[in-house]
């Protein structure tokens, strides 16, 4: 009995520590508002900083939204960076980052620097949309501009 405690025990203690820090995220770029999970443990802004890095992402052009916050810790806006843009402080221990363009090459990183104090955590929301081609602007206008033609040529046709 004292041997599943026991084993419960470390299998805890090692699932905190197992999700401090640097990590990966695979994000979803669908236009909706999306969780990363909370980085709780001994390892935030160990050393000054964390990296998340964000992945899953296809190649295209993409506008990013992300926001973190956190309890017991003081983010530095100055080198903290979201694929090198800075970040802006919205409260105490909070982050933001929008309007941020990815081309979908290359590794995409959060930068987090800052201090930590006992019982710190953070925890982010972002956004994910896909930035349309130029040329499908062009084909919408063109697509516009023939039912323009038409609605014409109906109603020359009518009158």
């Amino acid at each position: 009995m004292k041997l599943k405690y026991i084993v419960a025990g470390l299998l805890a203690a090692a699932s905190f520590s197992a999700s401090a820090g640097d990590q990966t995220v695979s994000i979803i770029a669908d236009g909706q508002t999306h969780v990363f999970n909370a980085v709780v443990g001994d390892g935030i802004l160990s050393g000054g900083h964390d990296l998340i890095t964000l992945g899953n992402l296809g190649a295209g052009t993409y506008n990013i939204g992300l926001t973190v916050s956190g309890q017991h810790l003081s983010f530095d806006a100055v080198h903290s960076n979201l694929n090198g843009t800075l970040g802006q402080t919205f409260a105490v221990g909070g982050l933001k980052f929008f309007g941020v363009e990815y081309s979908g090459v290359g590794p995409f990183v959060l930068d987090l620097a800052g201090t930590a104090s006992a019982g710190a955590n953070y925890s982010g929301t972002y956004t994910v949309s896909a930035v349309p081609e130029p040329e499908t602007y062009g084909m919408l206008l063109g697509g516009l501009a023939l039912m323009g033609v038409v609605a014409r040529r109906k109603a020359k046709k009518s009158a």
